[in-house]
Parts: C-alpha cells; sequence; structure tokens
C-alpha cells in the first residue's frame, strides 16, 4: 500500500520532490496563465471603447464577457478530463494557440459579430489554463505545499490583470485599438514555444499510473465520483460564492460604475481597479499562508470574505449622497481584492476529496462554480441598467442575491464535507505506515 500526502503534514516518502527544477518547470506553465489572464480582462479596460466601435448598448456590451464565461464555464469539466488523461503540456500548448488566436480575432473585427465570435475563442483557450497549472503544481509539489502553490498561481493571474489595467489600457488610448489587441497577441506566441521547448508534465521517476479505459464510460465514472465527494461539491459553491463580484467589478461592470454612477474620471477609476488588483496579491499571500499551516481557517475566511464584501456593497449602493466618498470606494476596492484569494479556498476543499487521478476533473468542477457565478451577474447586470435607464444601485444588488444562494449552499455542505475529511485523513495516517503489497 503506498504512503498518502496528508495535509499540514510532511509528504511521506515518494511524494514529488519540489525544488528549483519544480519552480523553473512551474514557471513556465504559470505563464500561460499569466497571459489568459491579460486577455481575459482587456475587455475591462475596452469596456466604453468596445461599446462605441462596435455601436452597442450595456446589454451587448455584456454578451462579449458573458459568451467568454459561458465557454470559460462550460469548459471546464472536459478541460479536468483532458488533464488527467492527456497531461499538462498539451493542453497548455492548445490553450495557448486558442486564446492567441481569438485576441488576434478581437483586434481585427469589422463587426459585433466577428468581436463574439473571437471572445468565445479567446474564452475557449483559457479555460484550458488553469486547472492545468494547478495540475502541474500538484505533480512537482509535495501535497502540503498545495494551498501556498495554488495561491501562488492566482498571484501570478491577477499580476496578468495588474497588466491590462495598467499597460493595455495606456495602449489602447496611445496606439489605438487594433495595435494595441494585436501587439498584446505576441505574448501569446512566446509562452507557447517556451511550454514547446521546457515544459514537462511530471518529475523522472515520478509518472502517474496510466488510466485503464478511455471513452464515455470512463468519463461518466470520473464525473460521477468527483461530484459525490462533499468537499467537490463545497468547493463549487465556495468558489461560487467569493471570486464573482471582484471578478464581475474587474472584467467589465467596474470601469462603468466608477465612471458614469459614481462620476471619475477613467484615471482615477484605472488607479481603484488597479487596487483591486494589488490588494489580491497581498491578500493571496496572506491567505495562502493561513491555510497552508490551518486548515480549520478555511471557511472562516472565505464567509468572513463574503460578508465583508456583501457589507461594503451594501454601504456603497446605499449611500445617501449622489456619489459615495472617495474613502467608501478605496475600502470598497481593497476588501474586493480579498475576493480572488478566497475562492482559491474552494480547491483546499476540493483537492483532499479526490485521489490523484480525479484531481483534473475535481478541479474543473470547482472552477465551474465562481464562472457561473459571474456569467449569471454580469448579464442581469447588463439587462437590469438597460431596464432601468442605468440605476447601478439597482443594477449591482444582484451581488447579493447570489452571494445568499452560495452562503446557504456552504453551509449545508459543509458538516457533511468535515465529516468526509476526518474520516479521509484517518485513513491516510493508517496508509502513512508502508504495507507490502
Amino acid at each position: 500500500m503506498s504512503a498518502v500526502a496528508i495535509p499540514g503534514e510532511p509528504s511521506p516518502e515518494g511524494a514529488p520532490p519540489g525544488g528549483r527544477r519544480a519552480l523553473a518547470v512551474w514557471g513556465v506553465g504559470v505563464s500561460v496563465y499569466f497571459v489568459a489572464v491579460i486577455f481575459r480582462t482587456s475587455l475591462g479596460v475596452a469596456g466604453l471603447d468596445a461599446a462605441d466601435r462596435f455601436h452597442v448598448n450595456a446589454s451587448a456590451l455584456s454578451t462579449f464577457s458573458i459568451l467568454q464565461l459561458l465557454v470559460y464555464a462550460g469548459m471546464q469539466i472536459p478541460v479536468g478530463l483532458l488533464v488527467d488523461r492527456l497531461g499538462t503540456k498539451k493542453v497548455l500548448a492548445l490553450g495557448a494557440v486558442l486564446f492567441t488566436a481569438g485576441q488576434l480575432g478581437f483586434a481585427f473585427s469589422p463587426t459585433y459579430g466577428t468581436a463574439l465570435a473571437s471572445r468565445a475563442l479567446l474564452g475557449c483557450g483559457d479555460a484550458l489554463t488553469f486547472i492545468s497549472v494547478l495540475r502541474l503544481g500538484s505533480r512537482w509539489f509535495p501535497a502540503r505545499r498545495g494551498p501556498l502553490v495554488a495561491q501562488f498561481a492566482g498571484l501570478v493571474g491577477m499580476a496578468g490583470n495588474l497588466v491590462s489595467t495598467l499597460v493595455l489600457a495606456r495602449l489602447l488610448h496611445g496606439i489605438g485599438w487594433t495595435a494595441a489587441f494585436a501587439g498584446s497577441a505576441a505574448a501569446g506566441a512566446v509562452v507557447l514555444v517556451l511550454v514547446l521547448l521546457f515544459l514537462k508534465d511530471h518529475p523522472e521517476g515520478h509518472e502517474p499510473e496510466p488510466l485503464a479505459h478511455q471513452g464515455a464510460a470512463y468519463v461518466r465514472r470520473q464525473i460521477a465520483a468527483s461530484w459525490r465527494e462533499p468537499g467537490t461539491r463545497l468547493g463549487l459553491w465556495v468558489h461560487f460564492t467569493t471570486q464573482f463580484p471582484a471578478m464581475v467589478f474587474l472584467l467589465l461592470w467596474g470601469l462603468p460604475f466608477l465612471v458614469e454612477a459614481q462620476g471619475l474620471s477613467r484615471a482615477v477609476a484605472g488607479e481603484l481597479l488597479t487596487l483591486v488588483v494589488l490588494s489580491n496579491m497581498v491578500v493571496g499571500l496572506v491567505y495562502g499562508q493561513i491555510v497552508a499551516r490551518h486548515h480549520g481557517a478555511r471557511l472562516p475566511l472565505a464567509l468572513g470574505t463574503v460578508g465583508t464584501t456583501a457589507a461594503l456593497w451594501a454601504a456603497t449602493l446605499a449611500y445617501p449622497g449622489p456619489h459615495a466618498p472617495m474613502w467608501l470606494l478605496i475600502v470598497l476596492c481593497t476588501v474586493l481584492g480579498a475576493c480572488g484569494p478566497a475562492s482559491m479556498i474552494g480547491f483546499d476543499f476540493a483537492r483532499p476529496a479526490n485521489p490523484p487521478e480525479r484531481q483534473g476533473t475535481a478541479s474543473g468542477i470547482t472552477n465551474m462554480g465562481g464562472f457561473v457565478a459571474s456569467m449569471t451577474t454580469l448579464f442581469a447586470i447588463g439587462v437590469l441598467l438597460d431596464a432601468t435607464g442605468d440605476d447601478y444601485s439597482v443594477a449591482f444588488s444582484v451581488v447579493f442575491v447570489l452571494q445568499a444562494l452560495g452562503v446557504s449552499q456552504i453551509l449545508r455542505l459543509r458538516g457533511r464535507a468535515a465529516r468526509r475529511e476526518r474520516e479521509r485523513l484517518v485513513a491516510s495516517r493508517v496508509e502513512t505506515v508502508h504495507v507490502p503489497a
């Protein structure tokens, strides 16, 4: 019987070694995710320009991000299965090809329809990246490093968001739409070359056991077995409830809200969006350290983030004056920065609930949560803005509905997930004693 890694304890003999080579290989993989996030969030700084370029209203503008997220969310389980089956290198290389083609297509799109198709292609490539990076980390680093590796991946993603907020926004208004988007696509070609030349799926001597079966029956078994685990479902709802407020804000509606509803200039609004990203990066480091050392802190951190986010949104939207004061907007944006790191906690529920051969599938299920919530909120805000004559207070109130739904499911599942995790921990302690097969 083989040894099993226990969260928070030293990895047993035979676990991935980590070290400098692991960092180098993982760095190549995470660079693909970095570029994917730049492309994913590029519309967040170009929303008003896109509305003018394609002559569309708020609902049509939100369709760009909704379609992109619809493709992303819909592909998470297939991507998890692909990663489990094909390995990281092939899936990341395909992702880089697709999201680069989508970014180029968006640069040269002459019509709203072709631009939509380009964002869908970009979403398809983007969908292949994050689950692959999580799988790569689990193959190269000991299990006890899982929370930190996942948070660092999220941190690098937010660095990509920072690039789109600071660099792409300036390029857009300096050299124009086509040159800015086409020029940024060169980064996709660079990371594709890095993947093909330097990325390896796993260290020597740590090859995974080959999966014995392909086809529909295998797919159904993988999905069903992952879904039966309460930890997988809890991970999905934690991701659902925590991620979407910041995602919606950064991906599309933050800039219009700050400019049109709060009366700020684009420059000041851009600085507040940057604050969300910087806060995310700092909080990610803190949350990663806390969860790695204190597994019991996962749910309090997630629910605390949800409650604080809801309170700040309520204070901002209900403020009696014509505009919320700058100090309140700064606090709101700082707290929104915690949403991304809190969503990563969802994977820390799903990961220990599933064996290595189901890690990709379970992560795909979990990752669907926040993107389904984001897609729903993006659509609802666009519809409500058109229906109410751009009343942002009414439109953004949909945030509270989805938070309430998510919290109710978290509370429903937390007991079952905790019991299963305790049972698995006891069994793992026994299995760390090597028993001859």
